[in-house]
């Protein structure tokens, strides 16, 4: 058949045949359910390697190494951040839970009398880790041994991966989603708590479409006319911003069109003075500026005035800042002429009331003009330039460095230790993420592009798998059987049920929290939103990025330790 031919003449065509199609299969949902990205691409790619295609080259290496990297550059930040503060009780919560999987995988692989490419492909599915699986085939082809064994063994992981992995994300929705709040005092009482909690947070949403924003926007610009009884003899600016801050509202003077000749006035200092009839541009919160300032003047429609620049930016909050408030932020000179839009906290945005805390790693959003913008971004911590551009120097260097760092070996008895080249890249990642975030001059990799990176490179990672077993993955389906979906369920169930249990009697977080905690230490993002559609809430979010961040991490170094212990 021409097709067939096609395809086995250009391998890299079955590839793009199999991204394609696992991505429409995995978004189809069943009862709100969907069987994932991942999954599908993989069954589409065991379908297609029926055909017999020799997808051969580095193609799958290269794209799991820039996954694995892209992967440690997103959570780098959080990972070194979580290892102080509040944060560090995450972490050990996390790290509880990747060894109850690692436990629960080594007995049941045992048990069972699982090989090691069983054991990491069933721990990966069961866990919804999917690095796991590249990381143990890297291990496993670093064993001495029979060749047609370690073969045999490679061959197995993507079969145990597919058999266990719906499983292990069905099961993790149904704990943390229905028996999670019953655990914990029943749906109404967590639904009450976390009502209570969820009063900080911003009450608005505007999604994930990049087309879409919030219609309500916190920072307005508005123009008046200076036409007030107060306004009857020249006020200065730094008199009509004294008599606006007496009535509570902090409100900046942008720009000034005098009433005589029409001229606009930028370089405004405090003693700019400010007649009767001219035309003000004022900025600040909208709850601040809407409203009547009979004192002052009235709204206007300002075109020309308000046909100005301003920007804003993203700029991580540094550590002299402890326990500072908004308001007294707010207070600091240095934010004459900036107003705060949002502030993000482990990708939770919170209101900028003046009571909020901020911490240091926040994200606080700055909205001004350019001027004031550089002033206040230095003092507050690093501002973080938004480009289009991707720094390719510092992917590449990284992946290399990564690379080299994981080719270094040690001996422990008789056995060579390393983490591989996938291993040091993600460790790469790590580092090279954290740095950004301390130093954002370098290293750009915009969100979109990172989205790219991440699933066009794990997925054609599970492509190229699929396609390769493809001709064995039947005999090896029936050699496994039915005892590793009951290994997979065991995996899935036992650590998080427990999961559940420590964090709420011995961590004793908040239960909408604990919730999020165990979605993230279990790296189940539709945990999390079965989690966040039962309660209604986003604040399970709170508790999810720190825990993802780490269990990514630990997931893929105890995937290592699992093949060497089950060798």
């Amino acid at each position: 058949m021409w097709f067939v031919e096609a395809l086995r003449h250009t391998p890299a065509l079955a590839v793009f045949l199999t991204i394609g199609l696992g991505f429409w299969l995995g978004k189809l949902k069943f009862k709100g359910i969907a069987l994932g990205t991942v999954t599908a691409v993989l069954i589409v790619g065991v379908l297609v390697g029926q055909l017999d295609i020799n997808v051969g080259g580095p193609l799958k290496s290269v794209s799991f190494l820039l996954f694995l990297f892209c992967i440690g550059y997103s959570v780098g930040p959080q990972f070194f951040k979580s290892l102080k503060g509040e944060g560090l009780k995450e972490v050990m919560f996390a790290l509880v839970v990747c060894v109850l999987i690692l436990g629960a995988a080594l007995g049941v692989s045992y048990w069972f009398g699982l090989n090691p490419g069983q054991a990491a492909g069933m721990m990966a599915g069961a866990s919804t880790a999917s690095p796991v699986v590249g990381a143990a085939e890297d291990t496993i082809n670093s064993l001495s041994g029979d060749p047609e064994k370690i073969k045999d063994m490679v061959a197995a992981i993507p079969v145990c991966y597919a058999m266990t992995y719906v499983f292990g994300t069905l099961g993790a929705v149904w704990l943390l989603g229905y028996v999670g709040p019953a655990m914990m005092g029943g749906l109404d009482k967590v639904k009450a708590m976390t009502r209570e909690l969820e009063k900080t947070l911003s009450p608005v949403d505007p999604g994930s479409d990049p087309a879409s924003f919030n219609a309500c926007r916190p920072i307005a610009f508005r123009a008046f006319e200076a036409v007030g009884t107060w306004m009857d003899s020249p006020r200065k600016v730094s008199e009509i911003e004294q008599k606006f801050e007496s009535q509570g509202k902090r409100i900046t003077i942008e720009r000034i069109k005098r009433t005589g000749n029409g001229d606009i006035i930028d370089n405004i200092t405090h003693d700019t003075e400010i007649y009767k009839g001219d035309i003000v541009a004022l900025a600040g919160r909208r709850e601040m500026i809407v409203g009547q300032h009979e004192w002052f003047g009235y709204e206007t429609a300002g075109v020309d005035i308000l046909s100005f620049p301003v920007e804003d930016v993203d700029v991580t909050v540094m550590k002299k800042f402890q326990e500072i408030t908004v308001h007294e932020l707010m207070e600091k000179q240095f934010m004459e002429g900036v107003d705060i839009k949002k502030i993000t906290r482990n990708d939770v945005a919170l209101n900028p009331l003046g009571g909020t805390t901020v911490k240091p790693g926040d994200i606080v959003e700055l909205v001004g003009s350019k001027k004031y913008l550089n002033r206040a971004a230095k003092e507050i911590g690093y501002a973080d330039p938004r480009t289009l551009s991707t720094d390719f120097v510092f992917i590449g260097i990284g992946i290399l460095l990564g690379g080299l760092l994981g080719a270094l070996a040690i001996k422990i008895g008789a056995v060579s230790v390393s983490l591989g080249a996938s291993g040091g890249a993600l460790v790469a990642g790590l580092i090279m993420g954290w740095l950004r975030a301390k130093r954002p001059v370098y290293g750009a990799i915009p969100k979109a592009s990172l989205w790219v990176f991440n699933n066009l490179g794990l997925n054609m990672y599970i492509a190229v798998i699929g396609i390769a077993s493809g001709p064995s993955f039947i005999s090896a389906f029936s050699e496994v059987g039915p005892k590793i979906f009951v290994a997979g369920l065991i995996v899935t169930l036992v650590p998080l049920f427990l999961a559940i249990l420590i964090g709420h009697k011995l961590f004793k977080f908040h239960p909408a929290v604990t919730l999020g905690c165990c979605a993230g230490a279990r790296k189940t993002t539709a945990g999390l939103g079965a989690v966040q559609e039962r309660l209604g809430s986003s604040v399970p979010a709170l508790g999810y990025t720190i825990t993802y961040a780490v269990s990514n991490t630990v997931l893929i170094i105890f995937g290592i330790v699992l093949v060497l212990l089950t060798a």
